[in-house]
């Protein structure tokens, strides 16, 4: 079997979701204390999309693996940083297995655009982190516009990703989550589309506007929580979206 062909097998599909579901979700899910919000803007979401997100966590990846819906999970392949989890045949293998993970470079997919135009050509969603790398500090950085330009490209959509508390349970550096499950937050928003004759850089600064208010309303969900007080509705987006 082609190395391309792996990413759309349903053997491989089938593996997958046996250490996704049976292993890596359960496992997370125990560590930390996980809330899924915006699950709503995930109905109607068909075919390949490219789902963006905040990365702060080496659980940034088993998190919006496992809140997305098994139907949209399914055959999501997560683009992972072609210097480091693709240095040595193990971890190569556990990322391939897991994550169904393909190569990118960290600078903004030069050089590895070809994998993942070919991947959403096959119908393959995508997972990327614009950021390129995780946060040091917690704090949200530069989206590069890569992913931006691969929705433009290939006329697919967006799916925005807000996650909050992952780099309190887990910050750069750490080998393990922290004791007692701390609480992490997933916000899902409306699938994004960009405007006609957008340039890339310009979608990718809406997507980041949109990543960091989703950001915003996890962490003031959050806040209301801890507070014993009832957290504000979800509200739509002023960015332009949709997955029409």
């Amino acid at each position: 079997m082609s190395s391309r062909r792996r990413y759309t097998s349903p053997i491989h599909a089938g593996a997958r979701f046996v250490a996704q579901r049976g292993l890596l979700k359960p496992l997370v899910w125990r560590l930390a204390t996980v809330t899924v919000l915006g699950r709503e803007n995930l109905a109607g979401l068909t075919g390949p999309f490219v789902m963006v997100s905040n990365h702060s966590s080496h659980l940034d990846a088993p998190l919006l693996m496992g809140s997305l819906p098994p139907k949209l999970s399914r055959y999501v392949a997560a683009g992972a940083a072609a210097d480091y989890f693709f240095d040595v045949w193990w971890r190569k293998g556990l990322t391939a297995l897991f994550f169904n993970a393909f190569p990118v470079d960290r600078t903004g997919l030069r050089g590895k655009r070809g994998m993942a135009t070919s991947l959403l050509d096959d119908g393959v969603p995508l997972l990327l982190f614009p950021e390129g790398t995780r946060s040091r500090t917690g704090e949200m950085g530069n989206f590069k516009p890569g992913a931006a330009a691969l929705c433009i490209s290939r006329d697919v959509p967006c799916l925005p990703v807000g996650i909050v508390g992952a780099s309190d349970a887990m910050p750069r550096g750490a080998s393990w989550p922290h004791k007692g499950r701390p609480p992490v937050y997933v916000v899902f928003g409306q699938p994004m589309r960009p405007e006609d004759g957008e340039k890339a850089a310009d979608f990718s600064d809406r997507i980041a506007k949109e990543v960091r208010s989703l950001v915003d309303y996890g962490m003031d969900y959050r806040e209301q929580v801890q507070a014993g007080g009832r957290p504000r509705p979800m509200l739509p987006p002023d960015a332009g979206s949709g997955i029409a």
